[in-house]
């Protein structure tokens, strides 16, 4: 070790699959180097375009540092520097009249994965506003779709270990763009392929990751179930199905045979866009190359029918048998496997929570801050982790309800962000390398404990530090209300579950990771033992049927409309809006652009490089028309996340989407807006 610097394991934060192993130089109380972990088998010592570059945003100059307080007009961004003191007082203070005048639920909380750890993402946050009686907050925006979709079938929203793609021989990612969004699982697959896998791409957007691919398969968006459907036509058609398997391991197989007669490859072909002899070849090679694997994370979820989808899905690893090989079946998120050995309830104590209290959907942010009929009506929002004027949908209304001189708010962030610009309190609050968390993963089985490295630079606090603050503030002198972040690390690897057998504190402060002891040639379904109500998965689903939905896989409600179908997408540099402030990423991104086929840049008179509008009923932004093929006709696609748009205004993409709800599952239809593009006139 150099002289004089420590060098400290942590762990990304961000909301990824990856969850990367990283190791910060300390030079006395400086962070001078942040690199990606060598040791880690999943990181291998590399860390993405964004987050490469993390210390510029831990000592970035705009960074918050002390607590601000509003003194202008809301959006105005006119502040004061208030001490931590001032500013505790006059919000309990508010906090206190607004629930004696209107009660607890009058309160909205509201945050998300900015900061992916079980302990500063929800721990003593969960257990002061729901002891409160707060209003709870649905938070179903990402993810839970997927998992309401897939457990329909198979129980669980996960599936095998993410890494035994290597054994696989027939690879799908499906509605997932790898190199881009999951970049540390890229050397997988490219094993895989060295060892013979053959790589399909499902994807409406030619991606970078379908453009590597042996085959890409360009679909219409939404219309991914329909497809599921009409390869499990060719294969119970010609065949190809594992009988064995289904008879065992399977309910409702026959009610889904009668099914799949509608869904003949030459019906589908204009649904799915694509031809039916493709459909043939797909749904054969699939079925016939074991092990096969199907990888999707989140991208099919954002449509109306976007838990229809996953079910769908869920059935074909059944059909094949692929779930019986190494390396076969469904590999989606591990975030159920690492809650599952941890001890969360210990953690987030819902025993505490007051009872019967409303639950207000995260989607709708804009739609309940407007919402006259509302009763209570939202009077103060308390908001961290999470920047919902870029990442939630329809902006226009959010900024709206923002707006509101009768609504309190209290932002903890490291920036001034698009949200922050409307607080009442600016809170500052720490970065990765300040605080302490035990990081579980979403992409793979590597449990990581996220050191500080540093102090915390000027008065910023970590989330549980700021609930340990306000419940001293309000009164509250409950111990669970005060507890160590140590202390509810070191409760949640107390679980006894058997993958987490000498997995201890100690252990994780000197490694800084440690894989789940899950067995090595681990096939969870080979023999069935589905977590669902039969113990096998659900073709035809009673859960579903009572609930007065399908119970049988179908096509969903696929979107149609007029214009083009928006499709959003992460970008390389960029991320949402945690980057947006550093020049670097501003540079590496530019203005917002949106491409389009040529067919509809020709028919509505466009040229590449041209200054476009870009509107529907909710709003509009301009942008930068780029003419590709990498979309297909009817499609456009932006940037996901918070730019500069063609007309020098900070615009998200989300001014353009509607708080539209799934089948099921709570979250939102964001791809199935329609825009319209059309040339700057006037």
């Amino acid at each position: 070790m150099d002289q004089g610097i420590a060098r400290i394991r942590g762990a990304c934060g961000h909301d990824c699959p990856d969850t990367c192993g990283w190791i910060v130089d300390v030079q006395g109380e400086v962070a001078t180097r942040l690199r990606g972990d060598p040791s880690h088998p999943f990181t291998r010592g590399t860390l993405c375009a964004k987050v490469n570059h993390y210390l510029e945003r831990v000592y970035h100059t705009d960074r918050v540092l002390h607590p601000l307080k509003r003194v202008g007009p809301k959006g105005d961004t006119r502040f004061v520097r208030v001490s931590w003191d001032e500013a505790l007082a006059d919000i309990a203070s508010r906090w206190k009249a607004i629930v004696a005048q209107s009660g607890a639920e009058a309160i909205l909380p509201y945050s998300s994965a900015g900061v992916q750890g079980i302990i500063q993402e929800a721990s003593l946050d969960r257990r002061l506003l729901g002891s409160m009686g707060c209003s709870a907050l649905d938070r179903t925006i990402c993810g839970a779709v997927a998992a309401a979709g897939l457990s329909a079938t198979i129980g669980t929203g996960s599936g095998i270990d993410p890494e035994s793609i290597v054994h696989s021989r027939y690879i799908v990612l499906w509605g997932t763009n790898t190199i881009v969004t999951n970049l540390h699982y890229w050397p997988y697959v490219r094993e895989a392929r060295r060892r013979g896998a053959k790589l399909v791409v499902v994807d409406p957007i030619r991606t970078r990751t379908a453009a590597e691919a042996d085959w890409h398969l360009a679909i219409k968006p939404s219309s991914d179930a329909a497809l599921a459907l009409a390869m499990m036509h060719v294969m119970v058609r010609d065949g190809l199905v594992d009988t064995a398997y289904v008879t065992q391991h399977t309910v409702g197989y026959d009610a889904l045979v009668h099914r799949v007669r509608e869904y003949s490859p030459e019906a589908v072909s204009p649904l799915a866009g694509v031809s039916a002899d493709e459909i043939e070849r797909f749904a054969r090679e699939y079925a016939t190359t074991q092990p096969s694997l199907i990888r999707p994370l989140i991208g099919i979820e954002h449509h109306r029918n976007g838990a229809m989808q996953f079910r769908t899905l869920a059935c074909l690893p059944a059909l094949s048998g692929a779930w019986r090989h190494r390396g076969g079946g469904l590999a989606r998120s591990t975030h159920a496997l690492h809650f599952a050995a941890l001890a969360m309830d210990r953690v987030l104590m819902p025993e505490v929570y007051r009872p019967g209290v409303r639950t207000l959907n995260m989607r709708d942010l804009g739609k309940n801050l407007c919402d006259d009929s509302l009763r209570p009506p939202v009077r103060a929002l308390m908001l961290y982790g999470s920047n919902p004027m870029v990442s939630m949908p329809n902006q226009s209304r959010i900024e709206k309800g923002l707006r509101r001189e009768d609504l309190f708010t209290v932002v903890h962030d490291l920036f001034l962000t698009e949200t922050a610009r409307f607080a009442d309190y600016l809170l500052p609050a720490t970065s990765q390398i300040e605080h302490l968390d035990l990081s579980p993963a979403w992409g793979h089985l590597y449990l990581a404990l996220n050191r500080p490295a540093i102090p915390a630079r000027g008065e910023s606090v970590c989330n549980t530090e700021l609930f340990r603050r306000l419940a001293a503030a309000l009164g509250r002198t409950e111990p669970w209300l005060s507890e160590s972040d140590e202390s509810m690390i070191r409760a949640a690897l107390g679980s006894g579950h058997p993958w987490l057998e000498g997995i201890t504190y100690e252990r994780l402060w000197e490694e800084g990771h440690v894989r789940l002891r899950c067995p090595d040639d681990w096939r969870p379904f080979a023999n069935g033992g589905f977590p669902t109500r039969s113990g096998k998965t659900e073709l035809w689903s009673d859960a579903l049927n009572e609930a007065g939905l399908d119970p049988l896989p179908s096509a969903g409600d696929i979107a149609v409309g007029q214009g083009l179908q928006l499709i959003t997408g992460k970008a390389l540099h960029f991320l949402n809006s945690s980057y947006g402030h550093i020049d670097r990423h501003r540079r590496g991104e530019g203005e917002l652009p949106i491409e389009i086929h040529a067919d509809d840049a020709l028919e509505r008179g466009l040229q590449p490089g041209e200054v476009v509008r870009v509107w529907n009923e909710r709003g509009e932004v301009r942008a930068v028309c780029r003419i590709s093929d990498r979309v297909r006709p009817g499609v456009a696609w932006m940037p996901y996340g918070g730019l500069t748009d063609a007309a020098g205004r900070r615009r998200s993409v989300n001014i353009l989407t509607a708080e539209e709800p799934t089948d099921w599952g709570g979250g939102s239809g964001l791809y199935d807006a329609r825009v319209e593009v059309g040339a700057v006139t006037g």
